[in-house]
């Protein structure tokens, strides 16, 4: 969820076109009253997680040098209260075509329990030249998805059919993970980008993973094999963003990470078709629960 909203951040501040192919994604299946209680029942865990970045493959006519940063994630709520995520990702980039891009994105979100409103805010600081905020609501109904922009001018934008906030996207891929689906669609709006762009997504599923998310003597992602996080349930997931539209289309990137039941992810890769770049989780601290769990 966070991750997927920082790749997209990611995408929008320092990546302009990709090239390759691949197929088209299937139209977004119908979030049914049934499909949001069953989303409900997954628990999201509130946590810090600290992933630093490095280049891992490129190519092509947009190929990077060397890649570095690092994405900081504040995951907090429950099924009562809603939940709130603040990212910072600060990433550099090496071209030898385009020179150093530094870009420093900082993004607050707001997700109400029942997936229904959203509220976001995303600063963009590009080779140290501020971009204007970006800061608006948006709320999703039978009717659709309304979203009104406040900064940088007021404007209003929607989509027919069910659209799926984050951390209820979240919750439906757990679900189905949890079900033995392969595949999951759906429209997804996470306020990134300009705020008014409303992806196509198709996640593919693998198998439930009962080791640890890396073979012993790794150093990648050692917060999740050390500790409580090795027990817990996990599925490798490849979720690709598309523009909307019909026909075969190129996604915008792909994404692959190790999908845990908390909701937690690791083995992030972030595939932008001419380059690559890893996620190692250096740092996961997960709140302790306190008192009876929340029954919304």
């Amino acid at each position: 969820m966070t991750l997927r909203t920082s790749a997209r951040l990611l995408a929008a501040g320092l990546v302009t076109g990709w090239a390759g192919a691949a197929p088209a994604a299937p139209a977004a299946a119908p979030a049914t009253g049934d499909a949001r209680k069953a989303a409900a029942a997954v628990a999201l865990a509130s946590h810090r997680a600290v992933y630093d970045l490095a280049l891992s493959s490129s190519g092509g006519t947009r190929a990077v040098e060397s890649a570095r940063g690092r994405i900081v994630i504040d995951f907090k709520g429950d099924a009562c209260k809603g939940y709130t995520m603040q990212t910072r990702q600060v990433t550099v980039l090496d071209s030898g075509e385009t020179g150093n891009r530094t870009s420093d994105l900082r993004n607050t979100t707001f997700e109400s329990a029942d997936g229904h409103d959203f509220r976001f805010k995303t600063t963009t600081v590009l080779n140290g030249v501020p971009s204007p905020s970006i800061d608006g609501t948006a709320d999703a109904g039978a009717e659709g998805l309304k979203v009104r922009i406040k900064e940088p001018k007021r404007d209003q934008i929607g989509e027919k059919g069910p659209v799926l906030f984050p951390s209820l996207h979240m919750r439906r891929l757990v679900e189905a993970a949890r079900a033995g689906e392969t595949t999951l669609s759906a429209k997804v709006f996470d306020g990134s980008d300009d705020g008014r762009k409303v992806y196509d997504t198709l996640a593919v599923i693998g198998r439930q993973v009962a080791a640890p998310t890396n073979a012993a003597g790794s150093e990648r992602d050692k917060p999740l094999r050390d500790g409580p996080m090795a027990a817990v349930a996990h599925w490798p997931v490849t979720l690709s963003y598309f523009t909307q539209g019909e026909g075969e289309r190129t996604p915008i990137y792909t994404l692959t990470f190790d999908l845990y039941e908390n909701g937690v992810s690791g083995a992030l890769k972030l595939d932008y078709g001419d380059f690559a770049i890893l996620g190692d989780m250096t740092r996961l601290d997960i709140d302790k629960i306190q008192g009876t769990p929340c029954t919304p």
